[in-house]
């Protein structure tokens, strides 16, 4: 049991070892606790800090702004953002070096397994010949060395697997156990607000090794669930993940979502992604909004899950923290993907107005084993598992 007193994030030898997951020493264990506890100081001590920095001493002595990119720049001049910032970045860095330590020096022993476990299984359907988007191809997604596509050896694994051990320390453990309270979130708010949902096929885009998409599957047994992603090591770890964790209904399909010809029009009763967007391009994201639409059949349900949107009533400061990953975290089309007007683009990928959809989740964590605070009211701006929905209802035919 938690100690329900204490705030600060759960220990990481609560995290779930499934069968894939990377086995961790006592010391690289006490690397990703530590490295928890300073995201979560960041957070809850730190950054209050810098806001009351922003309105007493930089605020007052600069001229008054009307864009976020200036908010940013009189930050950058504050020693105390300064010192929050850096830090942040080392968490980052750190965690990334954390992780890809403790995959790589049992690489050959996890990249047997998931050959083992995946070879010549039909779920997984990977494209030698696919081209990686330039989005993806040119960056170092969260300092993630390769992002989600390099294979450092045929069938390499390590790259899904340092995201999967190491996630826990960029978000204080607010994912819960398996790194998957995203997908319950989701499932949560269909259960909820859409009791009699009962889709028969369920499209994942961006899906990577699939934690999100997992609970899903679960959730709904009876459908055929496909996590398609541009990452040949991640669909290969997500289907040796699901098979260790006993999951059998999902297909992991290597494909660009700009074009989603190999489905017919309304293949799909339920077209999900989870903080996926914001890893796209502005020439990408009409066309996989549009194939969406297309491939989403009558009576349908679209949901694109991100963090909020810069609106007209957030706070120029909110807005410039929030827009930190764009500049000091390799996520170049953050701070783009959160000023666009999401609604119209999902209008010009054929929803009509009275179609949209919109709402709100949160992680749903094991609060036996997490601690109930996981995600509380303390704010770690793109950090915090709570996230929006915008999304569709296609009207019956």
């Amino acid at each position: 049991m938690t100690d329900k007193t204490y705030d600060g994030p759960p220990d990481y030898r609560l995290v779930g070892e499934h069968g894939m997951f990377p086995r961790t020493t006592h010391d690289e264990k006490a690397r990703f606790n530590f490295l928890a506890h300073l995201n979560r100081h960041l957070a809850s001590r730190i950054l209050p800090g810098v806001k009351t920095a922003y309105e007493t001493r930089i605020e007052p002595n600069n001229p008054v702004p009307n864009h976020r990119n200036q908010v940013r720049k009189q930050l950058l001049k504050d020693p105390l953002f300064q010192h929050w910032s850096a830090q942040r970045r080392n968490t980052m860095e750190l965690r990334q070096q954390a992780g890809r330590w403790v995959t790589l020096r049992q690489a050959e022993a996890m990249n047997a397994k998931a050959r083992d476990l995946t070879e010549g299984d039909e779920r997984l359907e990977l494209d030698p010949d696919l081209e990686i988007p330039p989005y993806l191809a040119k960056i170092d997604h969260h300092c993630m060395p390769g992002s989600y596509h390099d294979e450092l050896v045929p069938g390499d694994v390590t790259g899904p697997a340092n995201y999967d051990c190491g996630i826990f320390v960029t978000t204080g453990g607010g994912l819960g156990r398996f790194n998957d309270g995203g997908g319950h979130a989701v499932v949560k708010w269909m259960k909820t607000n859409r009791p009699d949902f009962a889709p028969k096929r369920i499209l994942d885009i961006g899906g990577g090794l699939g934690q999100n998409v997992l609970p899903i599957a679960q959730a709904y047994p009876d459908a055929e669930v496909v996590c398609l992603d541009t990452g040949a090591p991640s669909l290969r770890y997500g289907l040796a993940r699901a098979k260790e964790m006993g999951v059998d209904n999902v297909r992991f399909v290597q494909a660009n979502a700009e074009d989603m010809s190999r489905y017919p029009d309304g293949h799909f009763d339920w077209v999900q992604s989870t903080m996926f967007l914001h890893e796209t391009s502005v020439k990408s994201m009409p066309k996989i909004m549009k194939e969406s639409h297309r491939v989403l059949a009558p009576g349908g349900i679209c949901m694109h899950v991100e963090q909020p949107q810069y609106s007209p009533d957030m706070p120029l400061y909110e807005q410039a923290i929030r827009d930190w990953d764009a500049f000091y975290n390799n996520e170049p089309f953050w701070t783009k993907m959160h000023e666009l007007d999401l609604d119209q683009w999902m209008v010009d990928a054929g929803f009509s107005r009275d179609e949209l959809l919109h709402g709100g989740v949160a992680a749903v964590v094991d609060a036996e084993l997490f601690p109930e605070h996981a995600n509380d009211d303390v704010e770690d701006y793109g950090r915090k598992a709570a996230w929006h929905i915008v999304g569709g209802e296609k009207k019956a035919a």
